[in-house]
């Protein structure tokens, strides 16, 4: 009986059927990888998402090249008119916001008319009184 395979090895190793135990560790490996690392950066990404659709004229923030800069104008839905210094305003690509440092209340209706005056420091505040002629 000069066989390849010994007859007591063939006998235990039930050649066709299926190991559940032999696949269990890439299981689990497969579940540690995803509570651990592919779950944290989905949710990550998620939040970086709402971050920069939340973002609007007044918010103060941080680019992803250092500049510290406050909002001034949205001018699309890729792009942002970023003031980082007074006077000095440059285009900054929305996806390129690294973190917002502080956030601006909106504007509600009531105090929308209001609003102008605040934004616009130049305007003088309107009195009831008209100013007065010269004689001349």
């Amino acid at each position: 009986m000069n066989s390849i395979i010994p007859p007591a090895h063939a006998q235990a190793s039930g050649f066709g059927g299926f190991d559940f135990m032999s696949i269990l560790p890439l299981v689990l490996i497969f579940a540690v990888f995803y509570f651990f690392l592919i779950r944290p950066q989905q949710k990550k990404a998620q939040q970086q998402k709402d971050l920069l659709s939340a973002l609007r004229r007044g918010d103060r923030i941080v680019t992803n090249g250092g500049l510290i800069g406050v909002i001034s104008k949205v001018v699309s839905d890729q792009e942002l008119q970023v003031e980082i210094a007074e006077g000095v305003r440059v285009r900054v690509a929305r996806a390129m916001v690294a973190n917002l440092l502080s956030k601006t209340e909106p504007v509600s209706d009531s105090a929308e008319g209001s609003s102008l005056t605040e934004d616009k420091k130049t305007l003088p505040k309107k009195t009831g009184a008209r100013p007065k002629k010269s004689s001349k």
